[in-house]
């Protein structure tokens, strides 16, 4: 049987065929008219979103230090509330920061004493004033008595707290084996206090915002030390936290009392070199209101017409 051979490829093959153009699925025109919408689109959920979501930075206006005082309107009287409302108030004013007046029965402190609700106050301002840097802490039985210096520059810019900062020193005077740190840097540091004779003073204190701050203020409020009955309530509980947490320590700088709360002479506690001098930014009547035979509001005349004189106000 025979087949038949395929044909024989030719040394000459045709040329391929030209390609034929395809035309886009549309057309030009229509193409930049898509583009042009979906720009637009994009620019208005970019501005949407600019204008209901929060940005990284401060809301215009905002505060960078809030001074905090609660008030307890059932030791003292209205008038001398208002006289205290309104020494802070002109600071605030005169350097643009805010000020928060809570009562001491706004928080449920259960059976401990009123003086814990400093720090549950502190906390509420916080939480109100989110973009704030720091908070100033003073308790209504004292007066700012030099309302030209900040916070800042009187306090907590790096350099001014790096030269006010005591090192290496009992924590809880005189003999606590405890001392602050001897090598931290002013930015570092988110809690100032002072000390007096007796121990650590929480009647002036500045602390800055942040997530230490929180986890600081959990702590000193935490029910376990507020059930524990310390003779000086949470005087001796933030003595106790400060000593026994590194964490705490760590950001810790103790500054000499006349720094932010000198004392007059009828306070508890009183030395020479903490006693109120002019040109002091605060005067603390410190024990005036747990004495027998003082009276805040007595010797708080001795004072406030001096501020009003420094304040410019009569």
């Amino acid at each position: 049987m025979h087949f038949a051979l395929p044909p024989r490829k030719t040394s000459h093959p045709p040329p391929y065929a030209p390609r034929t153009s395809r035309s886009p699925l549309l057309p030009k025109p229509r193409l930049q008219f898509i583009a042009v919408v979906a720009c637009c689109a994009l620019v208005i959920i970019f501005l949407f979103s600019r204008l209901f979501t929060s940005s990284d930075g401060p809301p215009s206006g905002t505060s960078d230090v809030v001074i905090v005082t609660p008030l307890d309107d059932k030791m003292y009287s209205q008038e001398y509330l208002e006289k205290i409302k309104k020494n802070r108030q002109h600071y605030a004013d005169k350097h643009g920061y805010k000020t928060f007046f809570p009562r001491v029965t706004d928080y449920d402190l259960k059976s401990a004493p009123q003086g814990w609700s400093r720090v549950p106050a502190v906390r509420h301002a916080m939480s109100l004033n989110p973009h704030a840097t720091y908070f100033f802490h003073l308790d209504q039985n004292a007066l700012i008595m030099n309302p030209t210096l900040s916070i800042e520059a009187h306090v907590m810019s790096r350099p001014r707290i790096e030269s006010l900062m005591i090192r290496d020193k009992p924590v809880v005077p005189p003999d606590s084996v405890i001392k602050t740190f001897s090598h931290l840097h002013g930015d570092s540091v988110d809690l100032v206090l002072t000390q007096d004779a007796e121990g650590l003073s929480q009647g002036s204190f500045i602390i800055r915002q942040g997530e230490w701050a929180r986890f600081f203020l959990d702590t000193w409020f935490d029910p376990l030390y507020r059930s524990y009955n310390f003779q000086k309530a949470e005087g001796h509980a933030l003595e106790h936290i400060v000593q026994w947490h590194p964490t705490i320590l760590a950001k810790l700088a103790l500054v000499p009392q006349r720094t932010i709360n000198s004392y007059n002479s009828d306070s508890v506690g009183k030395q020479d070199n903490i006693l109120y001098q002019e040109g002091d930014f605060v005067i603390h009547l410190a024990g005036c209101n747990v004495e027998t035979k003082r009276n805040c509001e007595t010797e708080l005349e001795t004072f406030y017409p001096l501020w009003e004189a420094a304040a410019h106000l009569k």
